[in-house]
């Protein structure tokens, strides 16, 4: 990214190299540095918030099995939930540090491997989403923003804005009424058809079929943010003297926007990317909860119909130190990328 820079910059930038290497660390010890007490908030946060949910654990899995009330205090005592609060409190911190993140309430098993039997499908649908999202969101911004007040650029960011507008679970119903109950060209529910196991013939393209409305869903919402960075970046550029220089050059006009405008105009869609990852991952709960997908979102949903209170913090303490860490990437890769918060 050199081409940002200019002659003088360039020169002050060697002049400095030495100074930068080393601020490098003082930056990274900064930022890491702000990313633990955020976590060490996160943790604290993750027990207190959930405390205030409405509902008994225990007389909710008293619903489900009747029990006498010598039986529902014995489960009070087994889950610690005859303590003062504070003892409670305590006890989540000594588990957190020592990695464990308790016992689900209602699934009688470590919430840890909970996490990791349902993390799974959560990056398989996030991560199609994101990768489709970027990409569509990029091209259409860099085609409208240099195309700027064309039929394109009104088409493209008019649909993208309605489509920004529209709620999650709204888009999702309506995506499931129409192509899963009224054309019944995709299924409706789950990640795979009961039944079908991993290494059966066709299991992967049924998987994909389960894989198409939630994706669709999440990249419809999603993708006019990078198109709008992506299109108000181009449009900051277009007026640079190093186009106007590249253009008196004889190169084409396309060319230009390829090998000179764009790759300065993705400095802020790079960060936007980064920092939505996390929570694009982290805001599954409402598709999946939609679709049945059985993910991490899916799972937070049903802890919270409990409360399943292990389950619940376990949830909230991974999604947002998945945001956390994805901030400091963003963080770390935008220093690397713009040279002016290297001198900063």
């Amino acid at each position: 990214m050199t081409e940002l820079l200019t002659p003088e910059e360039a020169v002050r930038e060697e002049e400095d190299g030495p100074r930068g290497g080393s601020s490098f660390w003082r930056y990274l010890a900064t930022k890491i540095g702000g990313s633990a007490i955020s976590l060490v908030m996160v943790v604290v946060l993750g027990f207190f918030a959930f405390r205030v949910l409405p509902g008994d654990p225990v007389r909710k899995i008293a619903q489900e099995r009747p029990m006498s009330p010598e039986q529902m205090d014995e489960l009070r005592r087994q889950y610690g939930l005859d303590k003062p609060l504070i003892a409670q409190f305590w006890d989540y911190l000594v588990n957190i540090v020592t990695g464990n993140l308790g016992e689900s309430y209602v699934y009688r098993e470590s919430v840890s491997t909970l996490i990791g039997q349902y993390l799974w499908p959560t990056l398989l649908l996030t991560g199609t989403a994101a990768i489709l999202a970027i990409t569509l969101g990029l091209w259409l911004g860099q085609r409208a923003g240099w195309k700027h007040g064309s039929l394109f650029d009104k088409i493209a960011s008019g649909t993208s804005l309605v489509l920004w507008s529209v709620p999650t679970f709204w888009l999702a119903l309506i995506l499931l009424m129409v192509f899963g109950g009224t054309l019944r060209w995709f299924p409706t529910g789950g990640m795979v058809t009961p039944g079908m196991r991993p290494g059966d013939p066709g299991y992967v393209l049924d998987v994909a079929m389960h894989l198409v409305l939630p994706v669709v869903t999440m990249v419809a919402v999603v993708f006019a943010q990078y198109l709008m960075v992506m299109r108000a970046s181009l449009l900051d550029e277009k007026s640079a003297d190093y186009l106007t220089t590249a253009r008196a050059k004889g190169l084409r006009d396309d060319l230009v926007r390829r090998r000179h405008a764009v790759p300065n105009a993705l400095l802020p869609a790079v960060t936007l990317v980064f920092m939505h990852i996390g929570g694009l991952i982290a805001g599954a709960v409402t598709v999946e909860t939609v679709f049945s997908w059985p993910g991490l979102g899916k799972l937070t949903y049903e802890a919270i119909s409990g409360p399943d209170l292990p389950l619940l913090q376990g949830t909230f303490v991974v999604f947002s130190a998945i945001i956390i860490v994805f901030n400091l990437i963003a963080d770390l890769i935008y220093r690397q990328l713009d040279p002016r918060v290297r001198r900063a």
